[in-house]
C-alpha cells in the first residue's frame, strides 16, 4: 500500500492550517524567520481571526523541522491544532514570505 507521506529525500510541499492564539502575537513573522533558518520555501498569511495558513517546501527533513517549529508557536502564542497535508511540490517558491490576510 502506498504511503501519502513523502519519502525522506524528495522534495515535497507542506501545508498547514494552524488554529489558537496565532493573531497578533508575531506568528507569521516568527513563521517566515523559522523558514529562513530551516531553508524552506513558501508563504504564511492569516486566513481568519484564529487561523494562519502556510505552505512551505523542501526536503522532507527540512519540513519536519519547520512543521515542529509552526506547531510551537512564537512566545505568547497558543496553538490548539494544526491541520496537516502533505501535497507534491511544485517548485513554484524562491524564497518565503509573509501573504496579506485573507
Amino acid at each position: 500500500m502506498k504511503s501519502n507521506q513523502p519519502d525522506e529525500l524528495s522534495e515535497t510541499r507542506l501545508h498547514v492550517w494552524v488554529t489558537g492564539r496565532v493573531q497578533a502575537v508575531g506568528f507569521r513573522v516568527y513563521v517566515a524567520q523559522n523558514a529562513a533558518f530551516s531553508g524552506v520555501t513558501g508563504w504564511v498569511r492569516n486566513v481568519s481571526y484564529d487561523t494562519v495558513e502556510v505552505v512551505a517546501e523542501g526536503g522532507r527533513k527540512q519540513l519536519d523541522g519547520f512543521l515542529l517549529v509552526v506547531k510551537r508557536g512564537p512566545h505568547g502564542s497558543f496553538v490548539q491544532d494544526a491541520r496537516i497535508e502533505w501535497e507534491p511540490a511544485t517548485g513554484e517558491f524562491v524564497r518565503f514570505e509573509v501573504r496579506r490576510s485573507l
